[in-house]
């Protein structure tokens, strides 16, 4: 196939709804899953709304956002991340309201949450044949996707209260273990023949408690190991933080852009 036959194609092909998962791609996601964190507890905690009553008002932030990306016809980074966050500030309070107000604990939750990761993957598998990891375009794959980050994400704040609290490790100490364990993941894709697919979503689970970890570790009081920082303005900080970081990245990827076809 020639090379003006091969742009043909990629032109005609639907563009994808979701970022490639580049490093600035997984920066970002860390900024969003720590403003989870610090976002869900300023609504249950610092606000005193409750975890039933924040996770109602983070679902219904939820069904707008995963609405207008689902809506979309190619990806709008504000559409994308807005869905992430929502599901991260989900997680966060429901992850709390099955661990503390109904008391399953962080063990249970945790074993729970992984199976219906694992489920979904698997269900995934078998519907479409494959599973999609920066390139979504059909309506099945991005409502697969969604489900699975919103899983995952439930899964992850679970995680990283089981390490920082059950397992006595602490909220610094929680951070340092999941960093590793996403270099681990990062060495594996570049060194071994791991399906990419599987890393992907592994990464993606352990970049969720590693954002806990690191929101608890900012508001928390410090007789617990936190710097005691306000939730809400450490969340609007990290909120900035996250909007300057797509920003710069959505300018690189036009400059980018602007070379090829100049090129072309």
């Amino acid at each position: 196939m020639t090379s003006s036959a091969t742009t043909r194609d990629a032109a005609a092909a639907p563009p994808s709804k979701v970022p490639q998962a580049t490093l600035a791609f997984w920066v970002v996601k860390i900024l969003a899953t720590t403003l989870g964190e610090t976002g869900g507890d300023a609504l249950s905690m610092q606000l005193n709304l409750g975890y039933a009553v924040a996770t109602l008002i983070f679902l219904a932030f939820f069904a707008v956002t995963v609405t207008a990306q689902v809506a979309a016809k190619r990806y709008h980074a504000i559409f994308y991340w807005a869905v992430v966050v929502a599901t991260t500030t989900v997680g966060t309070t429901t992850s709390d309201y099955i661990d503390r107000t109904l008391g399953l604990g962080y063990v249970v939750s945790s074993l729970m949450l992984l199976t219906a990761v694992i489920a979904m993957l698997l269900l995934w598998r078998r519907v479409t044949g494959h599973i999609a990891v920066d390139h979504v375009t059909g309506r099945t794959d991005e409502t697969f996707y969604w489900l699975t980050i919103l899983i995952s994400n439930t899964l992850g704040t679970a995680l990283g209260d089981f390490t920082a609290d059950t397992a006595g490790i602490g909220f610094e100490g929680g951070a340092l273990i999941f960093a590793g364990l996403i270099a681990v993941v990062a060495a594996a894709y570049f060194f071994t023949r791991i399906p990419r697919s599987l890393l992907f979503w592994a990464a993606y689970v352990l970049t969720r408690p590693l954002g806990a970890t690191l929101g608890d570790t900012l508001t928390k009081p410090f007789a617990q190991g936190g710097l005691n920082l306000s939730r809400i303005d450490s969340s609007l900080v990290i909120a900035a933080v996250m909007i300057v970081g797509i920003a710069v990245t959505r300018l690189r990827s036009s400059a980018t852009a602007r070379e090829l076809d100049a090129k072309a």
